[in-house]
């Protein structure tokens, strides 16, 4: 009787863990798309308002760390249940990043604000987002589901955000290059660009997470890789 118990409590842990990782992925899948909105339409209420939401995820982040370290003192899983906490712990910490990368490209969408000058890239801007935020979902339905061909799948497309990341560089150089008035702007968007393809990158994270926690193995070391770009590296400031 005292092992059921013992059996329905752990069970109620790792549900608990689920519902958190649950809520900080729609928080940081929201946070990613609204602060790409906010950048296309240079919209600064949707930018502060983006930017605001990121101690709520930093907040979230800590209790799930809480809470597996918790589980793991109080359980001492074995095996697959071990990588669920694991895999709980990592999720999280790379949900904390898209949401901070989210907020830098609100906040530069802030300074932004009724700028007049509106680049081809912009187009590409967009795309680039809306690739980022498709492999947010879809990891996290992996992650919902334990689904390793899907986590799989993801990983694999992300060369995609790096080609992309590549065409709206040489579209921004050539922006800037047409008239020195534009390379502050281009520059906040040489920023955000790397952002999402940052915020891509964690993604793609969160899909060898799901692998190893669903399979106990790991995806390849080197990650099928698009056009590299180096301009803005760590451009998280």
């Amino acid at each position: 009787m005292t092992d059921q118990h013992t059996t329905k409590a752990y069970d109620r842990d790792l549900e608990a863990l689920g519902r958190q990782i649950a809520e900080m992925g729609g928080l940081a899948e929201k946070m990613l798309s609204d602060s790409i909105d906010a950048l296309i339409n240079l919209d600064e209420t949707l930018g502060r308002a983006t930017a605001a939401v990121d101690p709520r995820l930093d907040a979230l982040q800590r209790e799930i760390e809480e809470a597996a370290i918790l589980t793991i003192a109080r359980r001492q899983p074995m095996a697959v249940d071990l990588r669920e906490i694991i895999g709980a712990i990592r999720i999280s910490a790379d949900l904390e990043r898209v949401g901070d990368l989210a907020k830098n490209i609100a906040r530069r969408a802030v300074k932004l604000a009724g700028e007049p000058r509106l680049p081809r890239a912009m187009i590409g801007l967009r795309h680039m987002g809306e690739v980022a935020t498709l492999h947010l979902k879809e990891v996290l339905d992996a992650y919902a589901q334990r689904d390793a061909i899907a986590a799989r799948d993801v990983w694999e497309r992300d060369k995609d955000l790096d080609d992309l990341n590549d065409s709206v560089f040489r579209d921004l150089l050539a922006f800037m290059m047409e008239d020195p008035r534009n390379i502050t702007f281009g520059t906040h968007l040489l920023f955000c660009s790397k952002n999402i393809e940052r915020a891509g990158d964690h993604a793609t994270n969160i899909a060898e997470t799901v692998y190893y926690i669903v399979t106990g193995g790991n995806l390849p070391v080197d990650r099928p890789k698009g056009g590299e770009v180096n301009a803005g590296e760590g451009a998280s400031a």
